[in-house]
């Protein structure tokens, strides 16, 4: 596997290093131990399955809060997402920041969504399917969203989304609690 850095700490993309030949190729998409060596977290609890019937349906910003903060390796097995990933850990250099990255059938890539980060993708074909290895069991009170187009953050998304639950439509506009302690202190 090859890792690559992203302009979030802590998040890389993780390429296939493919061994090809007149078959096809063969390539490890998953070692623990690859993932020790680079610092990676490597623990599995689960792995979930994301089928999407319809080109441009949006599903996030998805995270949960401590103790339960989750590790995910995300790759689009079926068709493609633009996948977003925003990093919510106070303490983090990139905290606030975003990233975008393809994810297709066609290209293997895979994304590395560090604990603290909520993540959230749009389809760009129909019949899209996104599979996730995730560090922590889903707790569904540790559970935590930010609005797709919440004017804090800026997101510019390739199209309108069509098809959104209304989870995802309802989450209110983020706040950065430390700018509210900052505030009262100063109070």
């Amino acid at each position: 596997m090859i890792f690559k850095t992203t302009e979030i700490a802590g998040a890389c993309t993780v390429e296939l290093e493919k061994r090809a030949d007149d078959r096809g190729f063969f390539a490890r998409g998953w070692c623990s131990q690859e993932f020790d060596d680079h610092g990676l977290p490597s623990q599995i609890a689960q792995m979930n399955i994301s089928f999407n019937r319809k080109k441009h349906t949006l599903r996030g910003f998805h995270y949960q809060v401590a103790p339960y903060q989750e590790a995910k390796l995300l790759r689009c097995v079926r068709g493609a997402v633009h996948d977003v990933m925003l990093d919510l850990r106070p303490d983090s250099p990139t905290f606030m920041r975003h990233i975008a990255v393809e994810l297709s059938a066609e290209n293997y890539r895979m994304l590395l969504v560090p604990k603290g980060c909520a993540n959230a993708f749009l389809t760009l074909a129909d019949e899209t399917e996104v599979t996730y290895l995730v560090s922590e069991f889903y707790t569904p009170t540790a559970e935590r969203g930010v609005r797709w187009n919440d004017p804090a953050f800026r997101i510019e998304w390739p199209a309108e989304p069509v098809v959104i639950s209304e989870k995802d439509c309802s989450w209110p506009d983020f706040v950065d609690e430390r700018r509210l302690v900052a505030a009262a202190d100063e109070g």
